[in-house]
């Protein structure tokens, strides 16, 4: 299949998890694929899985200068864009009445400063009729224990993501964003939902098919609204959680 054909995609946090699904799919649908992360490691070996269309590059989306640096990097050794997939993010647990400071900067400068910086730095080497996909989560609009401030950070990235479809617009550039669910990756495999209990507890009681979702599966929609076929998308939210957020909790 070609639907990505000679097009060159950024993946930020594409080392690992859904954001490595994505950059796998957008190979395999023809795109070249820039991916980025903190840990040069995971990099490296996220380049040896994906081979030779795709490159990868250490930053981290906290800190703007390095934002900078990469987008000097991409526009001189690729030029112009035409997929920018806005992945990277970080969940910790903290109820409320104990939030700390470092927690709410940690989580807000990687999933909102972050995720908005990511995408207004690399808005001038966008092409006309590119694609922008912010992936945000299920927590933007329902809630948890634990997750007040990962789902303001959630929240917050929506309405940016709005606003930048309807700013964008004149420019042909379709901002959209993908809202998963818990999802098979390292990042539920951490802290309080580490362990195989608590996973089975949270499939039985909030999953209607009784599993989380596959990375890849969540890569197929992320693909569909990098290419072509959603020519006519903009301004859209995607919830893919099987019915998780609209169905009522079995007991």
């Amino acid at each position: 299949m070609s639907k990505l054909k000679n097009k060159v995609a950024v993946v930020t946090g594409g080392n690992t998890g859904i954001g490595l699904a994505a950059a796998k799919d957008f190979i395999a649908l023809g795109a070249k694929v820039i991916i980025t992360g903190r840990d040069q490691q995971k990099i490296d070996n996220a380049i040896n899985l994906l081979g030779s269309n795709a490159t990868g590059f250490q930053a981290d989306v906290s800190n703007i200068r390095e934002i900078e640096n990469l987008v000097s990097i991409v526009s001189s050794e690729f030029g112009k864009l035409d997929v920018l997939l806005v992945n990277a993010g970080v969940s910790y647990q903290e109820p409320i009445g104990e939030l700390t400071e470092e927690i709410f900067d940690t989580i807000s400068d990687i999933n909102f400063k972050g995720a908005v910086f990511t995408t207004e730095k690399f808005i001038p080497i966008l092409n006309d009729g590119a694609s922008i996909i912010h992936l945000t989560s299920v927590s933007a609009y329902t809630y948890a224990t634990g997750t007040s401030i990962y789902s303001a950070s959630k929240a917050a990235l929506t309405a940016y993501s709005k606003s930048a479809a309807v700013e964008l617009a004149h420019r042909k550039i379709r901002v959209n964003t993908v809202a998963p669910s818990m999802t098979e990756t390292d990042m539920i495999n951490r802290g309080a939902l580490g362990n195989e209990e608590v996973h089975n507890f949270l499939k039985s009681k909030f999953m209607p098919f009784k599993r989380f979702a596959k990375p890849e599966e969540i890569a197929k929609l992320i693909s569909f609204l990098a290419s072509d076929d959603a020519s006519f998308i903009s301004g859209s939210e995607y919830t893919i959680d099987s019915g998780a957020s609209v169905n009522a909790v079995r007991l």
